[in-house]
């Protein structure tokens, strides 16, 4: 019988019509997201820092792997911002990595404003090509491209 009671209170408080914001609601800062698309450039020591360092960890921790990235170079900025000035701001690059086993594969990867640590700064998503274990982008890392 309590029950019953309780779903006809919860009918009935579901049936009142809505009311509109209070002043307080009305003035509560909700400015949303205000972006100043100020983004390291591709060829970045601290991007190219993290992306290697980022890479040996999850080589080791996931895939049991010695693999490790030596060196970075010919970066290259595919797209800034490709969809337009309301979305998150990306830098899209690519780049040469050398491996410690000897082979060159390309990097993709996508700087993005507030995605860092808890959203403090940017962030880097990225993908080395014949390395995508879990098939995270596939196909051929092109999910890490615009």
């Amino acid at each position: 019988m309590r029950i019953a009671g309780l779903a006809a209170v919860l009918l009935a408080a579901s049936c009142a019509p809505a009311l509109a914001a209070s002043a307080l609601e009305k003035n509560f800062w909700l400015s949303g997201p205000n972006y100043d698309a100020v983004l390291p450039h591709c060829a970045d020591k601290a991007v190219s820092d993290q992306i290697a360092a980022r890479f040996a960890r999850k080589e080791a921790n996931y895939w049991h792997s010695n693999l490790a990235i030596q060196q970075i170079d010919r970066h290259r900025q595919v797209a800034f911002r490709p969809w337009g000035a309301s979305y998150i701001p990306r830098r899209f690059c690519v780049a040469r990595v050398l491996t410690n086993d000897g082979h060159y594969r390309r990097v993709s990867y996508a700087i993005a404003e507030d995605t860092g640590w808890i959203g403090a700064s940017w962030g880097v998503e990225w993908c080395v090509d014949g390395t995508d274990h879990n098939l995270a982008y596939a196909p051929a890392c092109k999910m890490a491209r615009p």
